[in-house]
């Protein structure tokens, strides 16, 4: 049995690193080779003339092409030395937003307290990244016994960077359990590798797409509605919800036991991924 539910989660990961790997290629062509109409580029790298546009497209709001005014448009290569240049001031800019959402998260989190409590018998909704990071760190650091969840592959870089996964080492190394299925990629190489390494018991469960959830000493669930997470950001829109509500939370263990019986071990995936090397254009 296979167990498909179709959420409105996208792949943007796997679109966003193909299209790295499109924009590095064009451009260093544009730059070995000089100005170049988009046929040339198509044709040299055996893609689709739409495919180079797009890609040229995004080239030009990155700033390391430029467009010719003339009929047909010839794109030129900005000079590596600017656009590594405006790579490294767009990668300051990216940590110094960082560490003031990092500043941010710390000031929710002790204006506010998440998780379970005796008198918690409904369901509360979140709406943004900035919200459920609180929530799920609460929720790991009053684990007791186990974790189970199910995440998109944004989701598990963003718990490695707001320090979500190293509140879950705590729970490992007090004796408790964490078991996690992810479409396991080639990009996610690193950050699933950290899971494995601090003892969570991870599998792969290949172009999954159904809901996303966590379950947490099978009292308490976090459920994502919709995690189209498309930036490493606090005020990325997460719609969800968490409740203790006993039958809900009993089918999402059922849930996730029927998908970790039909999932294979990251480790094996991992060394397939290895094998292959990383994907072509």
């Amino acid at each position: 049995m296979r167990i498909t539910w179709r959420t409105t989660t996208s792949s943007a990961p796997d679109s966003l690193t193909s299209a790295s790997a499109k924009r590095r290629r064009i451009y260093f062509h544009l730059l070995k080779y000089g100005p170049k109409t988009p046929a040339l580029p198509a044709k040299s790298l055996k893609t689709y003339r739409e495919d180079i546009h797009r890609t040229l497209t995004s080239l030009i709001d990155n700033h390391m092409v430029y467009p010719s005014l003339d009929s047909p448009t010839v794109y030129t290569a900005v000079d590596l030395d600017r656009v590594l240049r405006l790579a490294l001031e767009k990668r300051e800019s990216e940590l110094r937003e960082m560490e003031q959402q990092r500043q941010e998260l710390q000031e929710i989190l002790a204006q506010q307290q998440f998780g379970p409590s005796d008198e918690f018998t409904n369901f509360s909704t979140f709406k943004s990244v900035k919200e459920v990071i609180p929530l799920m760190m609460s929720g790991v650091t009053s684990l007791e016994k186990e974790l189970l969840y199910i995440l998109p592959r944004p989701a598990l870089v963003i718990m490695s960077r707001f320090g979500v996964q190293e509140a879950a080492k705590k729970i490992i190394e007090r004796g408790g359990r964490i078991r996690s299925i992810c479409d396991v990629t080639y990009p996610i190489i690193e950050h699933v590798q950290e899971l494995l390494d601090m003892g969570q018991d991870v599998r792969h469960f290949n172009q999954y797409q159904g809901i996303y959830f966590g379950v947490m000493d099978r009292k308490y669930c976090v459920n994502a509605i919709n995690a189209d997470i498309k930036r490493m950001s606090l005020d990325e829109p997460v719609l969800g919800f968490y409740t203790n509500d006993a039958v809900y939370v009993n089918s999402l263990i059922y849930t996730f036991e029927v998908l970790w019986e039909q999932a294979v071990p990251a480790a094996q995936r991992i060394e397939e991924l290895l094998n292959e090397g990383p994907p072509q254009v």
